[in-house]
């Protein structure tokens, strides 16, 4: 997966509590085995009228947010069910971090686990950032994951959390198979030297 460094990018601001993983990514989409694609249906159901038409008042329709590439949002970003699709939709359509007060448990695994940041702040943090981008066209934060703080322009920072071995793997790039090929030689050397039982005939 793609390693995250630091990061400027334009903030989208959508404005729920609660979005669930039907929410961000329907379940007509899941039959997807492959993550290219699925950024058309980011947010269907609100992206979309009944007719296919886009619905120009939804947040990721308009044209200043076209670029987006960070999400603020409010609590609980990604709750329900447990598929991996919401993750790949969004990184599809662009996003690279989502900045909420809180991430259910399983979406922000799914997360780290596919180099998508996600950013705890608290509420109030979040109500800077809301306020800020509607008062600044174009608003954007740096992330710098490394130091763990987000900012902008005008003088404004915060730091957030993170578990050391998420941000390791983060910034490094790795996901679980990048973090077992870096034991591929001992694999080898393993393998070698433990002839299978039942050898291929």
């Amino acid at each position: 997966m793609r390693a995250f460094k630091t990061f400027t990018g334009l903030v989208a601001p959508l404005d729920k509590a609660n979005v669930d993983t039907d929410q961000i990514i329907p379940k007509q989409f899941l039959k997807a085995i492959v993550r290219s694609g699925l950024g058309k249906g980011l947010f269907f159901d609100w992206r979309y009228r009944p007719d296919g038409s886009e619905d120009p008042g939804f947040v990721l329709n308009q044209a200043r947010y076209k670029d987006a590439t960070i999400l603020v949002t409010r609590a609980n970003f990604g709750s329900g069910s447990s598929r991996e699709h919401a993750v790949w939709a969004l990184d599809d359509f662009g996003i690279r971090a989502v900045i909420a007060p809180s991430f259910a448990d399983i979406f922000r695994n799914n997360s780290i686990k596919n180099g998508l940041l996600p950013v705890i702040l608290t509420a109030a943090a979040v109500d800077h950032v809301f306020a800020m981008e509607a008062e600044h066209h174009g608003y954007s934060l740096t992330i710098d994951l490394d130091n763990q703080t987000v900012s902008d322009r005008y003088g404004w920072s915060a730091r957030f959390e993170i578990e050391p071995f998420a941000k390791k793997c983060l910034l490094e790039g790795l996901d679980d198979i990048g973090l077992t090929l870096i034991h591929e030689a001992e694999i080898a050397r393993y393998e070698a030297a433990h002839p299978l039982a039942y050898p291929a005939r």
